[in-house]
């Protein structure tokens, strides 16, 4: 766990486990291309990165929601959470977990799998109704 001087621990899921529950919340509530970064080896505040895209401003706040709800049943707290309620995107900080929801479109425009493009992709099982075509591109 990256942050254990910094913040007690709440629950006793690893790191993975949470961001295992957090895609699998997001994905109940029809959350769009989800993928997961291990980036534990390029950065010393958290080890997983998850990144869901929603159709919508009112999705991306449901998909929040959510998240916050299905790991808070199991114990775990968040530490800060941004943007929810402005639409366009949301970020939840789980300390070992962060998580980024954004409206698709405007995923595009931050380019966070180009940020962390050296870290190592998490190979996650993805239903084709989270799928979205490669021919769709990010649209701004």
């Amino acid at each position: 766990m990256k942050n254990e001087a910094l913040k007690e621990p709440t629950t006793n899921l690893s790191p993975r486990e949470i961001a295992d529950l957090a895609l699998q919340s997001g994905l109940d509530k029809r959350a769009l291309q989800p993928v997961m970064l291990d980036i534990g080896g390029q950065c010393s505040y958290a080890d997983y990165l998850l990144i869901l895209s929603a159709r919508s401003e009112r999705q991306v706040s449901a998909i929040a929601e959510s998240i916050v709800l299905a790991l808070k049943n199991e114990g775990v707290r968040h530490y800060g959470i941004e943007g929810r309620r402005s639409g366009h995107w949301a970020l939840l900080d789980f300390g070992d977990v962060v998580i980024h929801i954004f409206v698709h479109e405007m995923r595009g425009h931050y380019d966070l799998e180009g940020l962390w493009q050296e870290a190592t992709v998490v190979p996650i099982e993805v239903p084709d109704e989270a799928k979205i075509p490669a021919h769709q591109t990010y649209q701004l």
